[in-house]
Parts: C-alpha cells; structure tokens; sequence
C-alpha cells in the first residue's frame, strides 16, 4: 500500500528507474495478487520467497536473499517501507554494504518495545540516511533521538495518496451492495496482531464483545488468514460464522475494501493503516490496543484506543453522533509520493555535490 503510490510517482521520472522487491513475509497469494492489481504494481523484479517463521528467521533469510540481489545489482539507494521485519532485515543489508538507505514512514514510536515493529522502527530509523515522517510529532521523535536535521522531511502520510489514488474505483466499488448489507449501519472488524489474537483468553474476550456488538449493529468481519487460523486452534470460529448479524469474510482487495469503509459507521481494529484512513474520512475508529505509533489519529484525529469492554458503548456513541469529530492532520492529502520523489532527487543531488 505505501510502495504504490511512490512506485508510481518515481515512475513518471526520468533520472531514477524504481524496481519492486517482494520479501514475501506475510505472503498470501490471494491478498498480494489483488493487492497489486487494485494498485497498478507491476510483477516485482524479485521475490525473496521468505515466507513466515520466526522473527529471527524471516530477517535473517530476508537479509540473506536481499544481499545477494543488492551484490548483483548494486542500487544507487535502497527505499525501507514501513516496520515489518523485512524493513529493518534490508535496512541493515544496505547499511553494511555502504548503500544509502532511506526510510518512508520513519519516526513512528509507540515506546512499546515488546511490540516487534517497535524494534524495526528503532533499528531502521537508527541507519537510514534519509527519513521520510509523516507527521510533525514522528519528527520530535528522531530529534530527540538525536537524528541530525538534515536527514529528515516530513513529507506527509503516503497511505492517503494510496486512497486518492483510487478514490474513484473505490466509490464506484459499493462493496455494501454486494454483500447485501443495504441501508443500515454496520461497522467493519479487522483483528490480526498477536497481541490479540495469539492468546486464547484475550481473543476469546473480543469475540464475545464482538458477538454483544452485533446487538447494536451489523458487524463484518474481514477475517486476516493469521486471525482465522487461531479462531479455529481456539475453537472460537462458530460464534463469529453462526451469528446472523456478523457477516465473516476473506481479506478483500484494497478498493473493495475501501469501499466498504468509507461507508462504515465505525471500524473497529489493531491496523496501523486503518488508524489513518478513518482519520482521513473522519470516520471514528476504535483500536484494540494499548498504545499507537500513530498518536496524531488520536491528538487531531478520529482514533480512540479502547478495551474490548469499552466496546459497546463507542458503537453507541459512533451511532448516536458523539463520537468526537477530528481534523486531517497538515500534508495528509495525497501528494506525499510526489514530495517524496522531490526529496529524493535534492538529496541525491546533494550527495553528488558533497553537501
């Protein structure tokens, strides 16, 4: 989602050539080719074929596969996407072979460490030559980390272009329609970080508040193929399937499931991305954890961070019109991937004249 829009933009420039890596951590087939279909990606110049596996596995193969592709090619700049364990895993492979690495969507913090994308941030933030915040309070961040001024721009959230991008398809899209959900509210569920659904007591705990919120409202629920996976170890998955008022789907592609956002009374997740989308829309969104990297969907924007319990009552409140309203936070409005590219040509150009 935060590759396409800068693929694109870099695309449309004569003095670079971007290529497309594929780690494949996190891959399912199924969500990655639509994915690339819905945002006009073309097949990657590699795939890694990393798969899943522990933390140490993935960025240890991911480092082995990335290095042999850097030492074949020898990029002029390596572009680190994001917090996954491939983000820190290249971040190191270009740092050790002296290739600039710059990071989009740099300066994140939670100051959660126990949060294995805490660790990725940290660590890239740590190397990169050129960080690419999203937002004034991820710069405060690398400055009192020390981070030198000059290696840092704020260029907006790349996540908004990624909507705007596809604004129209995704109105026309009406993913309500399709599955039949008509006229009335419905709020849209997505579970997947391990925080919360690896443990058999905490995820047991959401799906009861999810099956007392159907009471209130349709619920539908796009079903991560992580989420699926521990619902039926946990033996939960019946009372998400069998209840009439929550409706349990595969991932869907990103347009579809825009569509279905857009139009939602509330969303309710762990997702980092759907923390700032709702933001953007200003649709209120309940976050099913304890702390964000994204402070700025809570300070300007539509975000709350909740407790399974506190469920209900945000639904209510979402319904009855309560919910505070928010504001679009400064540079999030869908021209960051061409800020991007600009910052990126002047620093390159910088490089070459030694400054």
């Amino acid at each position: 989602m935060k590759v396409a829009p800068l693929y694109h933009a870099l695309s449309r420039q004569a003095w670079c050539t971007p290529r497309i890596v594929h780690t494949g951590q996190h891959y399912d087939a199924n969500m990655s080719d639509a994915f690339f279909r819905d945002l006009r990606l073309p097949e990657p110049a590699h795939h890694l074929e990393v798969g899943s596996g522990s933390h140490a596995e993935q960025t240890g193969r991911t480092m082995i596969a990335y290095e042999a592709v850097c030492l074949r090619e020898r990029p002029d700049v390596i572009i680190v996407v994001g917090d996954v364990n491939a983000t820190a895993a290249c971040a190191m492979v270009g740092a050790k072979l002296c290739i600039p690495v710059v990071h989009l969507e740099a300066g994140l913090r939670s100051r959660d460490r126990t949060m294995p994308e805490e660790i990725n941030r940290l660590v890239t933030d740590a190397i990169a030559d050129l960080l690419w915040t999203p937002s004034p309070d991820a710069d405060a961040n690398l400055h009192a980390e020390g981070v030198p001024a000059e290696k840092i721009d704020c260029i907006g959230n790349i996540m908004i272009d990624s909507f705007e991008m596809l604004r129209e398809r995704i109105e026309q899209a009406d993913t309500r329609k399709r599955l039949g959900l008509g006229a009335e509210p419905y709020a849209v569920v997505t579970l997947h970080r391990p925080s919360n659904v690896d443990q058999r007591e905490k995820l047991g705990e959401l799906v009861a508040a999810l099956v007392k919120l159907s009471n209130d409202l349709r619920i539908v629920f796009a079903i991560h193929p992580r989420t699926r996976r521990r619902l039926e170890e946990f033996g939960f998955l019946p009372q998400i399937t069998s209840s009439a008022r929550i409706l349990a789907t595969e991932p869907m592609g990103y347009i579809e499931f825009m569509s279905l956002v857009s139009r939602c009374t509330i969303a309710v997740t762990d997702s980092g991305g759907l923390q700032e989308e709702t933001t953007y829309l200003g649709i209120p969104c309940a976050t099913l954890r304890e702390n964000t990297e994204r402070p700025i969907t809570l300070t300007e924007g539509t975000n709350r961070l909740l407790r399974a319990e506190q469920l209900v009552t945000a639904v209510r409140s979402a319904l009855d019109g309560t919910w505070p309203k928010g504001r679009r936070p400064d540079r999030w409005d869908g021209q960051t991937a061409s800020r991007a590219s600009e910052s990126l040509r002047r620093w390159l150009d910088a490089q070459r004249n030694g400054s």
